[in-house]
């Protein structure tokens, strides 16, 4: 398995691929909220790799190098795979969009029917993240839940599925319900 890049080799990287200004300043902003929530969870006694978690958040959006449709995150894990970054790296990158695409949404959306699902700690952690930080500003998870909703409808899955993500980390995190 090849080597996580340190997180000066993923900035780089970033830049290198494409990535616009704002695209890595929102990556750096997302990187240090999910630091934040994995020392959380270690301190509660998860078992989390906080070095994955920190260089995932850098790198989760390589895919916006491509396109800015909802598939930058397929897009940055055959970026990533291309790269020969670590399995579970490209995981995070492929599954940090919305709160995770199962397989029948996946292929409406153009891509292959697999689960974009966030599985592990470090994956949820970072999807988690993200979705409170928009643009350079971090919003509560009731401003994120809010936002999908006009965005995507209020009966939309995708709502289910945030807020089973928010519930998972809560308690993890010590976010606010």
């Amino acid at each position: 398995m090849a080597s996580l890049p340190t997180p000066r080799e993923a900035l780089e990287l970033l830049a290198r691929v494409g990535c616009t200004p704002p695209v890595i300043e929102h990556c750096k902003i997302v990187s240090q909220l999910a630091v934040e929530f994995a020392k959380r969870a270690r301190a509660s006694g998860m078992n989390v790799d906080i070095d994955l978690v920190r260089v995932g958040g850098l790198l989760h959006d390589i895919g916006r190098s491509k396109t800015h449709s909802v598939d930058h995150g397929f897009k940055g894990a055959e970026i990533a795979s291309s790269l020969g970054l670590p399995d579970p790296l490209t995981r995070i990158i492929e599954r940090h969009v919305g709160s995770g695409i199962p397989a029948e949404e996946a292929v409406k959306l153009g891509m292959p029917k697999r689960d974009f699902i966030p599985e592990t700690l470090e994956e949820k952690i970072v999807s988690y993240a993200d979705k409170l930080i928009e643009g350079r500003r971090r919003k509560s998870f009731d401003v994120t839940l809010d936002r999908f909703a006009k965005e995507l409808g209020s009966t939309h899955p995708a709502i289910l599925r945030l807020r089973r993500l928010h519930d998972d980390l809560a308690k993890i995190v010590e976010e606010p319900l």
